[in-house]
């Protein structure tokens, strides 16, 4: 007894189905040919989130010759055409990692890098410093100034559980995107600018961390996918130095912290020094320091607010 024929729909099927490795191949060399800094691993990214395996079980797909199913490969190849348009890797699988976690993204939000993981991991630190001088009860406070799509609150708040964590976008799109992310952790999130911070929140944080808008007036992103997808209320920080954003967060953490609180925020290698004498030359900050990145370049500069609060509040509202 034989097997029964296949039907004419099943030999079109599988006639259109393509090999994965032969798939991977031609979607890598679109991709180098656009101009794409990873076409290798953007391409097993969109194949592995269009077939829903991981990148490990995409490679053994490939080493076995697998088929990708006509539908699929349709679907894949239609990504990566948008992906050699250098829309964003992330915009095309709607995620984006960050620390332990996948958030959500798409246009209208600040893609997250690499980079502000360590921001995120300076602030952890400090917290478990702070936890250590205080009760076993201790809950505190931190905001997140710009939070952009939740990346700094949302690390925050699922690596430091007892904190109590809140969250400041102006951005109505960028807000959208934080909420879905920060909902699920329990933070809080305000929809305002971060320079008018409500009277009641003076001097009520124990930490203040920021990713502002940095990049100069006119310094124009050479990447395709930040110039023309990331949002400009996230990238320019204002000013030819793009420092007035940098600036107002200082002075905004100044009116948030607690005495002995701390802040820290991102910014450009190149602005490390100004910052750092910024905050020098403020009477009411002390323990300025600056944090490298991952490879090395100064990309943080944090300080303790160690002052009167009255006497900041007063001196702004002067």
């Amino acid at each position: 007894m034989h097997a029964p024929d296949p039907t004419d729909a099943q030999l079109a099927a599988q006639s259109a189905a393509r090999e994965a490795d032969q798939l991977l191949s031609e979607a890598t060399a679109r991709l180098h040919a656009a101009g794409v800094p990873s076409p290798r691993v953007d391409a097993e990214i969109l194949t592995a989130h269009v077939l829903g395996v991981s990148r490990g079980r995409l490679a053994a797909m490939t080493l076995a010759g697998s088929a990708v199913p006509a539908s699929q490969a349709d679907r894949i190849t239609e990504l990566i055409a948008e992906r050699a348009e250098r829309i964003p890797l992330q915009h095309l699988t709607g995620l984006a990692p960050f620390r332990h976690m996948e958030l959500r993204v798409g246009p209208g939000v600040f893609i997250p890098r690499p980079e502000t993981e360590q921001v995120a991991q300076a602030a952890l630190d400090q917290l478990g410093r702070m936890a250590a001088q205080r009760p076993a009860s201790w809950r505190p406070r931190v905001i997140d100034l710009g939070t952009g799509s939740g990346a700094l609150a949302g690390a925050i708040a699922a690596e430091h559980p007892s904190a109590e964590v809140h969250a400041v976008e102006l951005s109505p799109q960028a807000a959208a995107w934080a909420q879905l992310n920060l909902d699920p952790l329990g933070v809080t999130l305000h929809q305002q600018d971060l320079r008018e911070v409500p009277e009641d929140w003076e001097a009520s944080f124990d930490v203040v961390v920021s990713n502002p808008p940095y990049i100069p007036a006119g310094m124009v992103p050479r990447e395709a996918e930040v110039r023309v997808h990331d949002p400009e209320l996230a990238l320019y920080g204002g000013g030819d130095d793009g420092l007035i954003m940098p600036r107002a967060v200082i002075e905004t953490a100044k009116r948030l912290l607690k005495p002995g609180g701390w802040f820290i925020l991102e910014h450009a290698e190149a602005q490390a020094d100004a910052l750092a004498e910024h905050c020098r030359r403020d009477p009411w900050l002390s323990a300025v320091s600056t944090h490298q990145d991952l490879t090395g370049r100064d990309r943080a500069t944090s300080a303790v607010a160690d002052l009167d609060p009255a006497a900041v509040v007063e001196e702004w509202r002067a």
